[in-house]
């Protein structure tokens, strides 16, 4: 399985960006997506299951991220609102086969490349 996530960009604080996650294969697998910020550790920031199709926000970004995926595009999509500064960070989307543990960044399988986010104040 291959993921390549892309739509990151420099924003202002205020702003909006919309990630997306392209899978190679989707099937009915949960889709996370991290974020590691310079000089900080990689942290989780929401998933949601292929199965059911719920969803789990970090606090950090509960009602400002929405994350949805279209499977018949095999994508995953990230709508970021009313960006911070703090939310600056290289974001990664990854895979794995249930919601278990999906917030641990070692339960992930698959992982693609990160799309960098810059929000400047």
């Amino acid at each position: 399985v291959q993921l390549q996530a892309s739509g990151g960009g420099l924003v202002q604080a205020g702003g909006s960006l919309r990630l997306s996650c392209a899978a190679s294969a989707f099937s009915r697998n949960t889709v996370g997506w991290f974020r590691q910020a310079p000089g900080k550790e990689r942290e989780f920031v929401v998933y949601i299951s292929g199965r059911d199709g719920s969803t789990y926000y970090a606090d950090s970004v509960k009602g400002r991220f929405t994350i949805s995926r279209d499977n018949a595009k095999n994508t995953v999509y990230l709508q970021m609102n009313s960006l911070k500064p703090e939310d600056t960070a290289v974001y990664n989307c990854a895979m794995r086969a249930s919601t278990w543990g999906a917030t641990k960044e070692g339960n992930y399988d698959y992982w693609g490349q990160g799309t960098l986010v810059t929000v400047s104040s």
